[in-house]
């Protein structure tokens, strides 16, 4: 039953994009976030929403960029009062994806994100945040029937805020479900 069970799982998972075709698959997901350098910070759980573009440059390699809706941002506990900083970003991932196994990707590349909102509780704060912040993606995915499950961690490279010494930055780790179809 167990070798039926795999021989099903290989016959159902899709293979990569063919040379040349190009995908679309509107994802949702969640974001774990927090902030490095920022003391008894605690994760928060936010949606994330987007669609995602692949070209398949070669049997094993695509390319992919897309546009997602990303909640972002951290809690922190002070005495008995949890504060929530709450960021929202337009996050713009451009990644190389590499077809390890039929189904499997890894993947790398680029992030640029835009500042859309930032509230600690109901003061805003966007003033003295960067608008741009960038990150490096890397993660994994696997499509099975024309759903991709994504989980990827974005290494933050940019400075939160704009003034100061704070060398505060978005740390999120990130998981998404699509489904994947051909233009």
């Amino acid at each position: 039953m167990l070798a039926a069970a795999a021989l099903m799982m290989t016959v159902a998972a899709s293979a990569q994009n063919e040379v040349g075709e190009i995908t679309v698959a509107p994802t949702v997901g969640l974001n774990f976030a927090n902030a490095t350098n920022v003391e008894d910070s605690k994760m928060k759980v936010g949606p994330l929403f987007g669609v995602t573009a692949e070209y398949g440059l070669t049997e094993k390699l695509g390319v992919s960029a897309g546009l997602h809706f990303s909640m972002q941002g951290y809690k922190i506990k002070e005495s008995d009062e949890t504060f929530t900083t709450k960021m929202n970003y337009l996050n713009i991932p451009i990644l190389a994806n590499y077809y390890v196994y039929e189904g499997l990707a890894v993947k790398a590349g680029v992030q640029p994100g835009i500042l859309l909102s930032a509230k600690e509780e109901s003061v805003d704060f966007k003033e003295h945040c960067n608008t741009l912040d960038f990150s490096i993606p890397i993660g994994a995915s696997y499509e099975i029937s024309n759903f991709v499950i994504d989980a990827r961690y974005n290494i933050p490279l940019t400075k939160v805020n704009k003034h100061g010494n704070k060398s505060e930055k978005n740390s999120v780790f990130q998981v998404t479900v699509g489904y994947k179809f051909k233009l």
